[in-house]
C-alpha cells in the first residue's frame, strides 16, 4: 500500500485459519491499521491480493466485504451515538436480514426481526451488558462502549473479526476482562 512516495505496507503475507485468534503487532506507524483498511475495503491496494476463503476480495468497498463476512473495530469507538445498547447491536444484525422494503413494510418478516431481537439479547447477556440494553451508548463507561463495538461487529457473524487497538484506552481490569472474553 502507497501514498504517494510512501510505502505504508509492503511484502505483507498473513494466513489465519478458522478459529484462529492472531495478533498484528508492530510500533506506531508499522501499518497496522492500513494493513486492516486495505484488507476491509476502506483503502484500494496499490498492488497485491486479498484473499478471503479462496475468493479473492482486493478492492472491494467496505460493505462489500461486510456482507462477504469481514467485520472490525476501529482505534477510535464508532457507536451510533443517539441509539441505546440494544439498537447499536440490533442494527449490525440487520445486516444479514432477508426480507426488503416490502415484507417489513407489510410485516412478512416478523419471524426473522424477533430472531434478531432475540439474539442481540443473547449476545448482550453473554458479555453482561443486558442491563444496560436500555441505555443510550454513549452513556457507557469508556470499556464498556468498546465492548459494546466488538459485540456488534460479532452481531454480524463474520467469517474474519479485525479488533483495531481493542485494548486502548482501557484501564488494566477492562483489558484483563477484554481478554477473558
Amino acid at each position: 500500500m502507497q501514498f504517494g512516495g510512501v510505502t505504508a505496507v509492503d511484502n505483507f503475507s498473513m494466513e489465519i485459519n478458522k478459529g484462529e485468534i492472531v495478533a498484528l503487532i508492530g510500533p506506531n506507524g508499522a501499518g497496522k491499521t492500513t494493513a486492516f483498511n486495505a484488507v476491509t475495503g476502506v483503502y484500494q491496494p496499490t498492488a497485491g491480493r486479498i484473499p478471503l476463503l479462496d475468493e479473492n476480495i482486493t478492492g472491494l468497498r467496505p460493505d462489500e466485504g461486510t456482507l462477504r463476512g469481514i467485520a472490525r473495530t476501529f482505534q477510535n469507538i464508532r457507536l451510533f451515538s443517539s441509539m441505546t445498547v440494544f439498537e447499536n447491536v440490533l442494527t449490525a444484525h440487520h445486516l444479514r436480514r432477508t426480507g426488503n422494503l416490502f415484507s417489513a413494510t407489510f410485516r412478512f418478516n416478523r419471524a426473522e426481526e424477533k430472531r434478531m431481537r432475540e439474539d442481540t439479547d443473547a449476545l448482550l447477556r453473554q458479555v453482561d451488558l443486558y442491563d444496560l440494553r436500555d441505555e443510550m451508548a454513549t452513556s457507557l463507561p469508556y470499556g464498556k462502549q468498546r465492548l459494546l463495538e466488538i459485540v456488534r461487529a460479532l452481531a454480524t457473524k463474520p467469517k474474519l473479526l479485525l479488533l483495531d487497538e481493542p485494548a486502548a484506552g482501557m484501564n488494566p481490569q477492562e483489558t484483563d476482562e477484554l481478554g477473558e472474553f
